[in-house]
């Protein structure tokens, strides 16, 4: 006779629900009961220690900074968004904006000894982070990229910023953006 149930297929025994096969192996508390705003970005703060907040909007398509500060109330000059560029070696960088500005690509490249800064188009930003265009964070990307931040972001007690996916900020201290990840501050905005 086949072990299990006699048709081949294994049942392993339990105990009370619990697989006695693995009954050895603690269970990871952030596994089983993990959070529904839980992404890499999330994880990975948690990970590193950093204090942080999520804050769910409904996300509309081409809403930006703008739609997501309307939708929490907040002030748009604490959200920060994050863009994926890269430089004239197609090297790609992080920029960390301010939600009511937008980024001089020019003073960005003199300020970092760039030849040239482009935006990527959304499949290579996409590629190079791992996040979809809207849900860019900065922390727990694919690859590491250099992060550059606006100068202004870093003098606020508490920004949002996106948590890893759309419709999702985090807030947290912009402290953690340098401490972490090595973000350095440029003064590339233009109203």
């Amino acid at each position: 006779m086949l072990p299990g149930n006699g048709y081949g297929n294994f049942t392993r025994p339990t105990i009370r629900g619990h697989n006695t096969m693995h009954a050895h192996r603690p269970i990871d508390p952030v596994k089983k009961h993990r959070h529904p705003s839980q992404t890499p970005a999330t994880h990975w703060l948690e990970q590193h220690g950093i204090p942080y907040s999520c804050h769910t909007y409904d996300y509309r398509e081409h809403g930006g900074a703008r739609h997501a500060a309307e939708q929490l109330g907040i002030d748009l000059r604490i959200v920060a968004k994050t863009l994926v560029m890269e430089d004239e070696r197609a090297k790609p960088l992080i920029i960390v904006m301010r939600g009511d500005r937008e980024v001089s690509v020019k003073h960005l490249a003199r300020q970092i000894g760039a030849k040239k800064i482009t935006p990527c188009v959304p499949a290579t930003a996409e590629r190079h982070s791992g996040y979809f265009v809207g849900g860019t964070s900065p922390f727990g990307t694919r690859k590491t990229m250099p992060v550059w931040v606006e100068a202004s972001l870093l003098e606020s007690e508490c920004i949002y910023i996106n948590g890893g996916k759309r419709g999702l900020l985090i807030s947290l201290s912009p402290q953690a953006l340098t401490a972490s990840l090595g973000a350095q501050s440029v003064e590339a905005s233009i109203a």
